[in-house]
């Protein structure tokens, strides 16, 4: 039995079905936040800091050899990860693994396409209505 890693997906990742069509087997799916981050969407999502900032999305239990594979993807090859503190539902405050690029998209970087599709993801997980309309 290999070792599982608690990791906050943020982006089209938060899909569980997205990802066990990837091959992954994601254990303890719950809803979540994270303080101090703000969600930047360029060609892909990444996470940049921002004191008054919330990101949503959901903490999932996956392996490394999972995670390792993940992110071999070429268009997920740059994320690096990044030890956060997650807000869970149940009330607790526990730590999580996120992945975000290193360095931000530009402020003239846009992907509507992604964006749409990242609010669909989040309208069918039930996130937030006001962050929802907040993901452009």
């Amino acid at each position: 039995m290999q070792p599982r890693v608690e990791v906050f997906f943020y982006g089209l990742f938060m899909d569980e079905e997205l990802l066990r069509s990837k091959g992954l087997d994601p254990h303890g799916v719950e809803p979540a936040h994270v303080e101090g981050l703000s969600l930047r969407i360029g060609r892909r999502a990444t996470l940049v800091p921002d004191p008054t900032g919330r990101v949503h999305g959901r903490v999932m239990s996956i392996t490394f050899e999972e995670l390792e594979r993940l992110y071999a993807d070429p268009s997920v090859r740059d994320y690096r990860p990044l030890a956060v503190l997650t807000q869970r539902t149940s009330g607790k405050a526990l730590p999580a693994l996120c992945y975000v690029l290193p360095v931000a998209p530009g402020a003239d970087e846009h992907n509507p396409e992604y964006a749409k599709k990242l609010r669909a993801v989040a309208e069918s997980i039930g996130l937030p209505d006001e962050y929802i309309a907040s993901i452009r």
